[in-house]
């Protein structure tokens, strides 16, 4: 085992060799890429045959990122394959003909093939009839969706090894809906790691909750007149640098950069801002820019430890995107457990020497911000202090 994974890594690494099938639940922030890539090499040394590997995201972006990872982790010879619809350097399609050919010529070249894919385009895996070594499930409480699970249940049933990799579990109390708790699909939880070990450890911050009370409202159009003012009002009374801004909806952020005086304010107060919507693309400072050119802007601005800057987004970035230096999240809008806990994520992850936790923040001046501030404090509790995963459970 390489001396570069650490104990909880080493432990999830063992208990992937030990079992074909099963759950590793790591915090966000703990590694559990690592353990997907150290399995992948360890697969490719020591059995002696070429391999057929897929990783699984529930995003576009996180797919690229993963790859780009993974080359950068291994120099080994590798072909990459990438089944979804978005843009790559490297061969893709979602033409079952086309992964048919791929995965045959490396079949007949005895070389290690591995497919970088989405939930949305797994089931053309399926319909090629890919013939797969090893699938690893990024934030697999993804694939518990409806319209994913068919395709799941099929790689469960036929891969050789299947690892299904969360933070948060996604469970069912009712056999309508599919959930994590089937050990049929998604075998036992194999590898559990808690958060307060990985604080302790120093590979993740603590999280600080800071509910900030304002003045009461119950008026819908007065609470949106006052979502740019209180937005400002808790940035300035927390000292805040990089900041990650969770709105109610993409017709809010699109309002506070265009209707109100919130830019303007942040531009005087020092800070530099960015959006990125399904609908907008990204936006940095008032200009459209690609993908690429955001999140490149956004790790440079996070590694910076001059820059003051706003991150407005409505679900985009709450999984599994890696973003270096984010101080601290601001809750808008009410989430589930596994949106609020992945939420949180995107700010404990170690920064600069003067981050020592990651600050999370709720402005409360409707009855939208009390509930979150209930429910953020709850996940909190049950993710830092008792060390359980923040489960959701559909009961209906």
């Amino acid at each position: 085992m390489p001396t570069t994974l650490r104990p909880h890594q080493e432990r999830a690494v063992n208990a992937m060799w030990d079992n074909a099938k099963g759950q590793v639940i790591i915090p966000t922030g703990g590694g559990k890429t690592m353990c997907i890539f150290e399995d992948i090499l360890s697969c490719m040394e020591m059995i002696r045959k070429r391999h057929t590997f897929v990783i699984v995201a529930p995003r576009i972006l996180l797919a690229e990122q993963l790859c780009s990872e993974f080359k950068e982790f291994t120099s080994k010879s590798i072909n990459v394959m990438h089944v979804h619809s978005g843009e790559t350097k490297y061969f893709s399609t979602t033409k079952v003909n086309q992964i048919q050919l791929h995965h045959n010529i490396c079949k007949t070249a005895g070389e290690h093939e591995i497919i970088f894919t989405t939930y949305h385009s797994l089931h053309k895996l399926e319909e090629a009839g890919i013939e797969v070594d090893c699938i690893y499930f990024d934030e697999a409480h993804n694939s518990v969706q409806r319209n994913f699970f068919g395709a799941t249940e099929y790689f469960s049933t036929n891969a050789k090894r299947c690892f299904f990799f969360t933070a948060t579990p996604k469970h069912s109390a009712t056999i309508a809906k599919p959930g994590m708790n089937d050990v049929e699909v998604y075998g036992n939880v194999i590898c559990q790691v808690g958060a307060p070990e990985l604080v302790e450890g120093g590979y993740i911050l603590p999280p600080k909750v800071v509910v900030k009370e304002l003045p009461m409202l119950k008026d819908k159009q007065l609470i949106q007149e006052r979502d740019a003012d209180n937005l400002l009002e808790t940035i300035k009374d927390n000292s805040l640098d990089k900041i990650l801004i969770c709105a109610r909806s993409t017709k809010q952020i699109m309002r506070l950069i265009t209707e109100s005086q919130f830019i303007g304010e942040l531009t005087s107060m020092g800070y530099s801002w960015m959006t990125i919507t399904a609908k907008t693309g990204g936006i940095i400072d008032g200009k459209k820019v690609n993908r690429e050119v955001f999140f490149e802007t956004l790790n440079a601005w996070g590694k910076d430890p001059s820059k003051k800057f706003v991150v407005l987004h409505h679900s985009i970035l709450s999984e599994g995107i890696n973003v270096s230096g984010l101080e601290a999240v601001l809750f808008m809008r009410n989430m589930d457990y596994i949106g609020i806990s992945q939420s949180i994520g995107r700010v404990i992850r170690l920064g600069g020497a003067k981050k020592t936790f990651g600050l999370v923040c709720v402005p409360v001046y409707d009855s939208v911000g009390i509930s979150t501030a209930k429910k953020v404090q709850a996940v909190v509790d049950v993710v830092f202090e008792k060390g359980e995963p923040a489960i959701s459970v559909a009961k209906r």
